[in-house]
């Protein structure tokens, strides 16, 4: 293994996540400021600080592990009632406890409450309207969608998919039996219909049969439908259009499915039938797709990363039985960074052309962010999808008290959902830990 190339491809995702991260607390960041709220902190990673400014109010740094990031506004919560700041101040002298989830409750609280310069203090998260809070929240994950979508279109659209193209790359000289080894033509093997007409390597396909013709897929499902029937093929020359007579022979010949791969039978023999043939192979390059591509799959993307979402649970399950028996990992499955890393690592190592390496770094990067997006939107805290629950049910709740003439509710405390967000944070952990070592002793095999 290429060890320089190997560490380039991993040095590329380290890079593509601390990116990712940093718009994500951007995406927090600018909208609480246009809205007003104060920004102590904007971070990206965890851990120990190793550079930071401040500029204005908002200190900005990076921490040492860039697996995380960020922001820290003030009043994320309700100031602590008055009975619960007392109980707090108790439980600190020693003279009373509620018990570990209590504790948290109060810890909790007394955080928050050292975000607030006071009672009239308007700058603070909680006093936005519901609409203003939902953004912030938002703000983040839609901007890991808007970076995929980026990276979709830069890879669709500006590099192109790697395909069959309509420019001849190869001309046999002879017909051979399907599956033969044999590397040069007998006496007694039929001469290509494509060399018998003259067709030469560097030929452009421009139409058959007077179909216009835009990719060799479109080529290859005509000749194969007409064995036996002579069609008149329009190729391009050195600038100049010329018209070729070919007859495609009846031959046994590989099928395909869909999605140009071949159909192996239960043994993994390939799979035969008997079509029309010219012997003719093309050139394959990267063909720039619309532009509505990249967004296209961005949002299939969505759907494929929320349907693992939905059956993480039996996902994991299948990991730690594959961590334990060592067998096969799913490789549609999750990964953890390290995963993702090696990944990127083997591709950047393999014997291929620097575009096509580049394509797929960009699919993992792209990929990546799409899972920031969709994980973020669970609708649990700590993630940014329980911020904009609790939000909502505070505008319910508003909206009830007006329907019904009562008096305006008091904000939502969200710090008494701090037990639940510690359960849900310990099984991130665990989660996380999961995939990690079963990236690291049982990685998911992309090649031999």
């Amino acid at each position: 293994m290429n060890v320089v190339p190997y560490l380039i491809g991993i040095a590329v995702i380290v890079v593509g996540l601390a990116v990712s991260i940093a718009l994500h607390e951007i995406g927090h960041l600018v909208p609480a400021k246009k809205f007003g709220v104060r920004v102590g902190q904007y971070m990206i990673g965890f851990g120990p600080t190793l550079w930071s400014r401040t500029y204005g109010e908002t200190q900005y740094g990076f921490k040492a592990f860039p697996v995380g990031g960020y922001i820290s506004m003030a009043g994320m919560y309700p100031p602590s009632p008055k009975e619960a700041a007392r109980a707090a101040a108790r439980q600190r002298d020693g003279r009373a406890g509620g018990g570990f989830f209590a504790t948290m409750v109060q810890d909790a609280r007394s955080a928050n409450d050292e975000t607030l310069l006071g009672e009239d203090d308007d700058r603070v998260f909680y006093r936005l309207p519901v609409y203003k809070r939902v953004i912030i929240m938002l703000g983040g994950p839609v901007m890991n969608l808007l970076f995929a979508i980026v990276l979709f279109t830069v890879l669709f659209s500006v590099i192109g998919i790697e395909q069959r193209t309509t420019t001849v790359a190869t001309v046999s000289e002879c017909v051979v039996p399907a599956g033969s080894t044999q590397t040069e033509c007998s006496a007694s093997d039929p001469v290509a219909p494509a060399a018998a007409a003259g067709m030469l390597p560097g030929d452009v396909i421009v139409s058959i049969d007077g179909t216009e013709i835009s990719t060799f897929d479109e080529a290859s499902a005509i000749i194969r439908e007409s064995p036996g029937r002579q069609l008149a093929v329009v190729v391009e020359r050195d600038g100049e259009q010329v018209t070729l007579e070919v007859t495609p022979l009846l031959a046994e010949r590989p099928t395909y499915d869909e999605t140009g791969q071949q159909v192996v039978d239960e043994d993994g023999d390939p799979v035969t039938a008997e079509v029309g043939f010219v012997g003719v192979g093309p050139v394959v390059g990267f063909v720039p797709q619309p532009i509505l591509a990249g967004p296209q799959a961005a949002i299939e993307n969505v759907g494929a990363v929320g349907a693992i979402v939905l059956q993480l649970p039996v996902k994991l399950y299948e990991i730690a039985e594959s961590l334990v028996t060592g067998g096969e990992r799913d490789p549609d499955g999750p990964l953890s960074v390290v995963g993702v890393g090696l990944i990127a690592g083997e591709v950047a190592a393999q014997e291929a052309p620097v575009l096509s390496r580049v394509a797929v770094m960009l699919g993992l990067v792209a990929s990546l962010n799409i899972a920031l997006f969709v994980f973020n939107l669970i609708p649990l805290l700590p993630l940014d999808g329980g911020h904009i629950v609790v939000a909502l049910w505070e505008g319910i709740k508003r909206i009830w008290a007006k329907v019904f003439r009562r008096p305006p509710p008091q904000p939502v405390d969200a710090t008494k959902l701090v037990p639940v967000t510690f359960v849900v944070v310990v099984l991130l952990i665990g989660m996380g830990a999961l995939l990690l070592l079963a990236d690291i002793f049982n990685p998911v095999q992309l090649f031999n």
